[in-house]
């Protein structure tokens, strides 16, 4: 846990930047239905993208902007790398066992225990990520990019799947998909088994986007103007938006198996969006806004953890109703409160709205009292 500490020397803009994008991920986890769902808060169904096919990606970037200032801190004021390395290691083994502690929760059997999960890739990444970036300058942080997304790109194009052969990038019938079935059998995602959207082989290219995110820190501790800086990020993130587009055309755009492509794509959408808030908050100094995301991002994975376990307790907490029928928590909330007055689609959103301004007062809460619980 820090105080103080926590608040001094921050850059704004990635805070704010944060806040946004876990708030935007709790938004598109927790709709009132999800048969009633505005199409840009659901995953594109396979190829393409959507709004929420932004947030993951985004997500990793920031742990990559974050490493080079938390780890760089550390190595400017003299601490060995044996310590990092402790510090690194005790990070990543707590996120990947908050993860399989939030796809197990409140029963675990362990047969069939989901391993893969948003906070075991988020884990991984940045563990990877950190240890190139300790070892690797800047040429050579780029190189591990490019290895990283041309051999995930070669991979997938010439190592033939058994019945489907090389080169497919179909639901179920490519590579990424085939290794997830044959290492983690029953242990991935009911709702794509027998493959995972935070699979194996697809978290290398993951990898990747955290990797840009570090390079995006690095280049924003340099000593270039702030305005420089800004503009520098908005036409490296259109340069990368275009390309990730024409990209597209040989190897298709694709969240669930985080295909090359995809990286490039979102990761310039992610240079844009920063750039843009880091010449709005830390360059013109326009700071009005940014509180409620900073407040939200102060403690981002806690409120991730917290709305994982809220919303799985709503699921499993039943009443009987009048007609002895067992109706959970959240059913007798959504109806009662949401869509008594609102169309199916504006309930569901005004129940995922609730439900991020609740989990804001518990995040402003430990943020007024100055407690942020660091991993």
């Amino acid at each position: 846990m820090q105080t103080n500490d926590f608040l001094k020397q921050r850059l704004i803009s990635l805070d704010v930047f944060r806040g946004a994008t876990i708030a935007a991920m709790i938004l598109v986890n927790n709709p009132g239905s999800w048969s009633t769902v505005y199409p840009p808060l659901l995953h594109a169904e396979w190829h393409g993208w959507t709004f929420t096919d932004l947030i993951f990606p985004f997500f990793l970037f920031i742990v990559g902007v974050a490493i080079v200032y938390a780890l760089g801190r550390q190595m400017e004021k003299g601490v060995s790398l044996a310590v990092i390395y402790k510090k690194i290691v005790r990070r990543t083994l707590i996120l990947f066992l908050l993860g399989l502690f939030l796809n197990g929760f409140p029963y675990y059997d362990l047969s069939t225990l989901r391993i893969p999960g948003v906070l075991q890739r988020i884990a991984v990444c940045y563990f990877f990520s950190s240890v190139i970036f300790l070892h690797f300058k800047k040429k050579g942080q780029i190189g591990w990019v490019f290895v990283l997304l041309l051999g995930y790109w070669a991979l997938m194009e010439w190592i033939p799947v058994p019945g489907v052969g090389a080169g497919s990038y179909a639901r179920g019938a490519n590579l990424s998909n085939y290794i997830d079935s044959i290492l983690l059998g029953s242990h991935v995602w009911k709702s794509s088994a027998p493959w995972d959207p935070e699979g194996i082989l697809s978290t290398l290219p993951a990898i990747a986007t955290t990797l840009i995110g570090v390079l995006t820190g690095s280049f924003l501790k340099s000593k270039r103007d702030a305005k420089d800086k800004s503009i520098y990020m908005l036409i490296s993130g259109n340069a990368l938006f275009l390309l990730g587009s024409i990209w597209h055309y040989w190897m298709p755009v694709n969240k669930q198996i985080w295909t090359s492509s995809y990286v490039v794509l979102m990761s310039g959408l992610a240079l844009i969006v920063l750039g843009t808030f880091y010449y709005l908050i830390d360059v013109r100094k326009i700071q009005w806004f940014t509180k409620p995301f900073v407040v939200y991002g102060a403690n981002a994975i806690t409120v991730f953890v917290l709305s994982g376990i809220v919303g799985r307790l709503l699921y499993i907490i039943k009443f009987t109703d009048q007609s002895g029928k067992a109706v959970t928590l959240k059913t007798i909330i959504y109806k009662n409160l949401f869509t008594s007055w609102l169309s199916p689609y504006n309930a569901s959103l005004a129940y995922a709205l609730c439900f991020i301004a609740l989990t804001y007062l518990a995040m402003w809460l430990l943020y007024k009292k100055k407690i942020f619980i660091k991993i």
